[in-house]
């Protein structure tokens, strides 16, 4: 955690912004819940344990820092809430979620099969591909034992 934390505080600095313990504790909870997808609220409510005197306003403005800076990205999965992940460092795209429209289960698919198509698209449409998002929407396999 700690190599991760010191490599975004020089992503910081080289913006000319500073990593201030309130955006540490943030980012220390983001880490901690990293498979969480947590929202700008479930990331207040779990570093205000941490930090009781922080706000949401600066949970909310520093949420939005980070996805300016590309360090965190924002996912909404279709029920119109915003929530954040880190960017990942190794993978040229973007990784792909499952989501269960039961229970709000979200897997991640971290292969990435639209090459072929990204290939098509850009020469179909003259078209530079910088990055893309899939969701896929159904039942989880639990969900679907609990039908059955």
């Amino acid at each position: 955690m700690e190599k991760r934390i010191e490599k975004i505080k020089q992503q910081l600095h080289s913006y000319n912004f500073k990593l201030t313990p309130q955006r540490e504790a943030l980012i220390r909870v983001l880490i901690e819940n990293e498979e969480g997808h947590l929202s700008a609220e479930d990331a207040f409510l779990l570093v205000k344990k941490k930090v009781p005197d922080i706000g949401l306003a600066t949970v909310y403005r520093t949420l939005e820092l980070l996805s300016e800076l590309n360090i965190l990205q924002k996912l909404n999965f279709g029920d119109n809430v915003t929530r954040y992940e880190f960017r990942s460092e190794q993978a040229e795209h973007h990784h792909h979620h499952l989501v269960c429209i039961n229970c709000g289960k979200v897997e991640e698919i971290n292969e990435d099969w639209l090459g072929p198509i990204e290939e098509r698209v850009e020469k179909q449409f003259d078209f530079d591909i910088l990055d893309h998002r899939l969701i896929f929407n159904g039942i989880c396999s639990e969900c679907k034992k609990k039908r059955q």
